[in-house]
């Protein structure tokens, strides 16, 4: 799997105003800005990005993806 692919993983089933993945095909580190994030907890935020991502997770092909989530209001103050 490429940045792009996981990205366009990501992208496809949440809405994100702001989206990076950096990594080596199975371990990646993604910044992810959704206003989907706003009232939720870290573990809801990072358990949304991992819907996304569906068997590609539980096949090990996504093997870890770490994560920081924002909301757009979060992003913006850490400028």
């Amino acid at each position: 799997m490429t940045a792009d692919q996981l990205k366009a993983l990501i992208m496809g089933g949440m809405e994100c105003e702001h989206l990076e993945c950096t990594g080596d095909g199975r371990h990646w580190s993604a910044v992810v800005v959704s206003p989907e994030f706003e009232g939720k907890r870290l573990i809801q935020r990072h358990q949304r990005v991992y819907a996304t991502l569906g068997q590609r997770i539980q096949n090990d092909e996504v093997h870890a993806l770490s994560m920081k989530t924002y909301t757009p209001a979060e992003w913006a103050n850490a400028g």
